[in-house]
């Protein structure tokens, strides 16, 4: 992140020093020079993936951030495009980038203001600021914003090779925000490990979703043969 556009590392310091929506509010002019952004790649793959699923109505962007995943919405809904999230910042530089059709609205994910209002829900990216413990609650209240046969619909990657650089890295980074939490107030939660798909699964299902996962081919298969990445897809009945 060395170009002039990207944050600095001490900006960085400050935004991991505070709380994630103030963070979030700091970071948002220049989130998209980060690469917490979501590749247009990965935002591609799910257009693709879900295009024979449709037509959909209305769709909502959980936790748009900056609104990468609103143009998703904006090629696979012929209705309304929402998205939400809790920093105001992030929901300024979406403004700046959503065309006048798309509403932005700030509110808590965990606490969502929609009842059977969407028939289609995609998040990109945001699930690490979620605890275990909260997934129930969250998932809950996204079947409730769902009309009944709307989806609920995330890219999950395959977690890397136990000793690979990315392990290792990932289990660094996750330590070192727990020794932050730990020591700073207020916490700052974000952790990369803590989303692990039989969890995620059977908070689905505890939410009253149908489950179905779906390999996103763009990113090929590991040595095992498992996928690199999947579309979780979670049907309201």
């Amino acid at each position: 992140m060395s170009r002039p556009e990207a944050p600095t590392l001490r900006e960085l310091a400050v935004q991991a020093l505070s709380s994630v929506e103030h963070g979030y509010d700091l970071l948002a002019p220049k989130f998209d020079h980060t690469p917490y952004r979501t590749p247009d790649r990965v935002l591609d793959a799910v257009a693709s993936a879900l295009a024979p699923l449709g037509p959909f109505d209305a769709g909502l962007d959980l936790c748009c951030g900056t609104g990468a995943g609103l143009d998703v919405l904006a090629r696979l809904c012929s209705g309304s495009v929402t998205g939400v999230d809790f920093s105001a910042g992030m929901l300024r530089q979406a403004r700046r980038a959503a065309g006048p059709a798309v509403s932005l609205v700030r509110a808590d994910a965990r606490a969502l203001p929609f009842t059977a209002a969407f028939d289609l829900v995609v998040s990109f990216g945001a699930f690490g600021h979620f605890l275990p413990r909260e997934l129930p609650g969250l998932f809950t209240r996204v079947h409730a914003a769902l009309r009944p046969g709307g989806r609920f619909v995330f890219p999950l990657a395959a977690p890397p090779r136990p000793g690979s650089r990315a392990y290792w890295a990932l289990l660094g980074f996750d330590a070192a925000m727990r020794v932050r939490n730990a020591l700073w107030r207020p916490p700052f939660v974000m952790y990369y490990r803590t989303f692990r798909l039989d969890d995620v699964r059977r908070a689905l299902a505890g939410a009253g979703f149908q489950v179905e996962l779906r390999p996103l081919p763009e990113f090929g298969r590991r040595p095992d043969g498992a996928p690199r990445a999947r579309l979780v897809t979670a049907r309201r009945p």
